[in-house]
């Protein structure tokens, strides 16, 4: 990854146009996403000012590009007045949206650390509150099994070390008393993890607590037949929230024995596996349309082909979702090959509870499609680029059918639309 790959031959520098070769050369380099209409934004700006700052003057070789979420070239350059270091020219917008989505930025202020072997740390703005003096700088992560540590304990004080838990697959569940969210899911998810321990199943579950003082975390333990970090070591939470870049509670990562992610967040699979049937609960090849049972996230992420099947039997149904499962699979073994992330992300949506009539029905309506068709469906649905792509033809849904849909997409040939377009 070279710094003009990301950011193109020229930056915006405090005298005009610099060359990004040779501004960035041999730097750790922070991406700034921001923008003046953004409050938290404004906030986070001057703090940054004051640590990138003190950085160059203590000879850290650090710079910082701001990419730029500003409405118009005036409030970019308005913005852009109050900072001290190097920025994506603003009209450079396509530029803009594919690293927003290269780094997966949902929300403003975010900020990046990169250098040209890839990603540091996606939790710059952390690492900022943690460490302003840049103490620890450039903030590369430690290893998991370090980040860990080596002493948990039972509810009842009992001390279970690292080695003890050696051949099992371990679940980081990162929870807290006052979240409405986690109570309704901890006493399901303990059923579950109950029902796995009396199969003999290989799995501990670790909590990480967001509760707000150590007794509230000693009450919410109780309720748990699991192990937890001590409430009073916050460097360690926090540190292991940054790595899995938890963003919101409940939420549950499951490690294999070797301490490989299985699956960064599995709470969806969770509440729709009451016995456990599908442990260790791995990303599906391809998911429901259904909050309930599905993981929903890559529909803000990635392009998702989505076959809209609701008016179709089961039989059919489940025929679709196994051709889809055949594509879906091509494209996982193409991102673990190259160790990137899947291209595109696979969903069936066959209607049914309220959750998910009511997610398939924003999405007709956002995309405009036809909900009296009874034949089924397949569109693309890329939420980063506020646009559709629509199959018109009513054949049958197969793999070749889906690749050939693919494609048309990938050519600029099949039909698009733009998201709730009037």
């Amino acid at each position: 990854m070279s710094y003009v790959s990301l950011f193109g031959p020229k930056l915006t520098g405090k005298n005009g146009e610099v060359d990004t070769a040779t501004a960035l050369k041999d730097k750790i380099v922070g991406i700034y996403f921001s923008a003046h209409w953004c409050p938290p934004c404004r906030g986070f700006t001057p703090k940054l000012v004051e640590s990138y700052k003190d950085m160059v003057a203590a000879g850290k070789n650090f710079e910082v590009v701001f990419v730029s979420s500003d409405k118009d070239q005036g409030s970019f350059d308005e913005y852009y007045g109050e900072m001290p270091w190097l920025a994506l020219p603003f009209a450079d917008r396509d530029r803009k949206n594919e690293l927003s989505k290269k780094f997966k930025v949902s929300g403003i202020p975010s900020f990046v650390i990169v250098d040209e072997n890839g990603t540091i740390t996606t939790q710059g703005r952390a690492q900022i509150a943690q460490d302003p003096k840049g103490e620890k700088f450039p903030w590369r992560p430690l290893p998991l099994d370090q980040l860990l540590g080596d002493k948990f304990f039972k509810n009842d004080g009992t001390e279970v070390t690292m080695a003890q838990l050696k051949g099992k697959h371990i679940g980081l569940y990162f929870s807290a008393h006052w979240c409405p969210p986690c109570r309704g899911f901890t006493p399901k998810f303990a059923d579950v993890y109950k029902k796995l321990q009396a199969k003999n199943t290989p799995f501990e579950v670790i909590f990480l607590s967001s509760d707000r003082d150590e007794a509230a975390f000693k009450e919410y333990h109780s309720e748990m037949p699991w192990l937890a970090v001590p409430f009073a070591d916050r460097d360690r939470k926090n540190a292991l929230s940054q790595h899995f870049e938890v963003q919101g509670i409940p939420s549950l990562v499951i490690l294999d024995h070797n301490l490989k992610v299985v699956n960064a967040d599995c709470v969806g699979r969770v509440r729709g596996d009451e016995e456990g049937a599908e442990f260790p609960w791995a990303p599906r090849l391809v998911n429901p349309l259904d909050p309930t049972q599905g993981d929903l996230d890559a529909l803000n992420e990635a392009p998702c082909v989505i076959a809209i099947c609701d008016k179709s039997d089961k039989a059919a149904q489940d025929k679709i979702h196994k051709q889809l499962e055949e594509v879906a699979k091509e494209y996982r073994a193409k991102a673990e090959a190259k160790g990137d992330d899947q291209e595109y992300f696979f969903f069936v949506a066959r209607g049914g509870s309220d959750p998910a009539e009511g997610i398939l029905q924003q999405i007709r309506g956002l995309s405009k499609l036809d909900g009296n068709r009874s034949e089924p469906q397949l569109i693309i649905l890329d939420a980063s680029k506020d646009s559709v792509y629509v199959e018109e033809g009513k054949g049958e849904i197969d793999a070749q059918a889906v690749r050939a849909f693919i494609a048309k997409q990938q050519s600029g040939q099949a039909t698009k639309r733009k998201l709730d377009e009037e």
